[in-house]
């Protein structure tokens, strides 16, 4: 890839519901695979995460550090929880360090708010708006992301526990906020209908618990770049630099439309209006999605392109294009042996998703892969809505498989 790309937001091993392989080389080697030039860390703030970082990465310069080829810049994500404004509020935010000094200077001014060795994402009784300033009078350059602003539960403007405007939330702190994470059920044109969001760099990343989920969202950069560097970018939504985030189809996120998963509903904004917001089912309250929320809050109309900001690219992971066009599980060993041979020859996935030309896939993947591919390119896809917590799915074939049937009956 002649891009440097970048994922911000991941988890280590000691977070819970991750993988025990969310280690330092298993990271490095995934990273290589997928194309990906840098990762977050993730959990700095946990006491023997930090220790290993401090052992394994090797200081590269300008705040950014490196395990073999991958580079490393220190990151981790908090879990906010409490009271204001007569609501229980549940906000993530991930926090950005220059250095590991610094890192470890965060960490204990904020360990009084929480058990910092419990979880990777430690839960804090602390309001986000102190967060920044707690953040910010360590270090005037490190800084605070929100986190999967849009999710129902643990975000910026959750549905069930967030807030309707920024300053609701960071209050005199609002102007360091630089940058918000869109999350996997929501892709930036959501956000660009929210004017309040206009001075925001939008990034996107993986929140990945196991090495096979990193670069899921990824971001685009036009080369390296020191944390300086970075902070730039993002204060100033630098587009020559910051080129363009990789998105999930926001319906593949599990909560991109409103439902209730223990009755297997999943409804729209509009069928969730006609309901009331209720289970039509059991009549129990929806948890209202990232679409409906982003429409209730939104003052622009759907469709709306931002000017001069960084762009957007879609895409279905390899594995699950495999896995659809050779009709196999996406963890079966015959997915596998096809996405290695594929690696082989490409060099990467974000090669073969991004910046293979169409005949080179025609003439290295078996037919229907390389069509997979240049259908999600184009957004020539079925989309299945994700709704409460359960992923959506984004079919890259059904099309095609028709017109192939009708292809071989017109040949008898």
């Amino acid at each position: 890839m002649k891009h440097f790309i970048s994922d911000f937001h991941i988890h280590s091993k000691f977070s819970r519901a991750t993988s025990p392989d969310m280690d330092i080389p298993n990271l490095a080697a995934t990273a290589r695979i997928k194309g990906i030039s840098l990762l977050g860390t993730g959990d700095f703030t946990h006491p023997e995460w930090f220790k290993i970082l401090k052992r394994e990465l090797e200081d590269a310069g300008g705040g950014l550090y490196r395990y073999k080829d991958t580079y490393f810049i220190l990151t981790a994500e908090v879990s906010n929880i409490y009271f204001k404004a007569g609501k229980t509020r549940r906000v993530h935010n991930i926090i950005f360090a220059p250095d590991f000094e610094v890192a470890f200077e965060i960490s204990k001014s904020i360990g009084e708010y929480g058990n910092l060795s419990s979880d990777g994402r430690p839960i804090l009784s602390l309001e986000s708006d102190r967060l920044v300033k707690k953040v910010r009078e360590i270090s005037r350059i490190a800084f605070i992301v929100p986190a999967h602003i849009w999710t129902p539960h643990f975000s910026l403007f959750g549905s069930n526990s967030g807030f309707d405007k920024i300053e609701e939330c960071y209050e005199d702190e609002t102007n360091f906020i630089y940058a918000m994470e869109t999350g996997l059920s929501s892709d930036p044109p959501m956000s660009w209908r929210v004017s309040e969001l206009d001075r925001i760099s939008l990034v996107s990343n993986s929140d990945a618990h196991s090495p096979n989920k990193i670069g899921r969202e990824a971001n685009v950069f036009d080369k390296k770049f020191s944390y300086l560097e970075l902070l730039d970018i993002l204060k100033n939504r630098d587009s020559s630099r910051f080129l363009y985030t990789v998105e999930f189809f926001p319906e593949e996120g599990k909560y991109h439309w409103d439902g209730h998963r223990a009755c297997n509903v999943r409804l729209s904004p509009d069928e969730s209006k006609n309901v009331s917001n209720r289970c039509p089912n059991c009549g129990k309250k929806l948890t209202v999605g990232v679409l409906n929320r982003a429409n209730l809050l939104s003052d622009r109309p759907e469709g709306f392109v931002l000017s001069g900001v960084p762009g957007y690219k879609s895409l279905v992971g390899l594995a699950e294009i495999i896995s659809e066009a050779l009709k196999v599980g996406s963890d079966s060993l015959t997915v596998e042996k096809e996405y290695r041979k594929l690696i082989g020859i490409f060099g990467s996935e974000f090669e073969i998703l991004l910046e293979a030309p169409e005949e080179e896939l025609l003439k290295n993947c078996p037919r229907m892969v390389a069509l997979g591919i240049i259908n999600a390119r184009t957004g020539k896809v079925k989309k299945i809505a994700g709704y409460d917590g359960v992923y959506g799915r984004i079919k890259t074939l059904d099309n095609l498989e028709t017109e192939e049937s009708n292809k071989q009956l017109e040949f008898f």
